[in-house]
């Protein structure tokens, strides 16, 4: 069943904007942190940014920071990916998770309870 529901995604060129949504789908639940994943064919899945509701805190890969920004509204378990200064290194498939622990932000997959299908990005040079 789909829990989350990412949308924003498309074919872009380099240098663009991009905003990518995340809600829930279905029936609600609790979430302490979201966060951005994002899986290119051939490779793991990585962390790209994460959202902790209690401080609140934002945190982000290297390779984004500077350039993505995450925000979101607790109380409706929705984060948004706002994406500048896109390169071709950011193609790939991108989901939103939910974490339904408390405790520190994790960057580790696993440590998510709640996902997404994944929207794409494709990035054109």
């Amino acid at each position: 069943q789909v829990q989350l529901v990412e949308s924003g995604g498309g074919l872009v060129q380099a240098g663009v904007s991009l905003r990518l949504s995340c809600a829930p789908s279905g029936r609600t639940f609790r979430t302490y942190a979201m966060a951005w994943f994002r899986q290119a064919p051939g490779k793991e899945r990585e962390f790209v940014a994460a959202i902790s509701w209690s401080g609140p805190g934002t945190y982000y890969a290297d390779s984004v920071k500077g350039r993505f920004t995450i925000s979101g509204d607790s109380a409706k378990n929705t984060v948004y990916l706002q994406m500048n200064s896109v390169k071709p290194e950011d193609t790939a498939l991108y989901y939103c998770a939910g974490d339904s622990n408390f405790g520190p932000v994790s960057r580790w997959p696993s440590e998510y309870h709640y996902w997404g299908q994944g929207t794409q990005v494709t990035v054109s040079s």
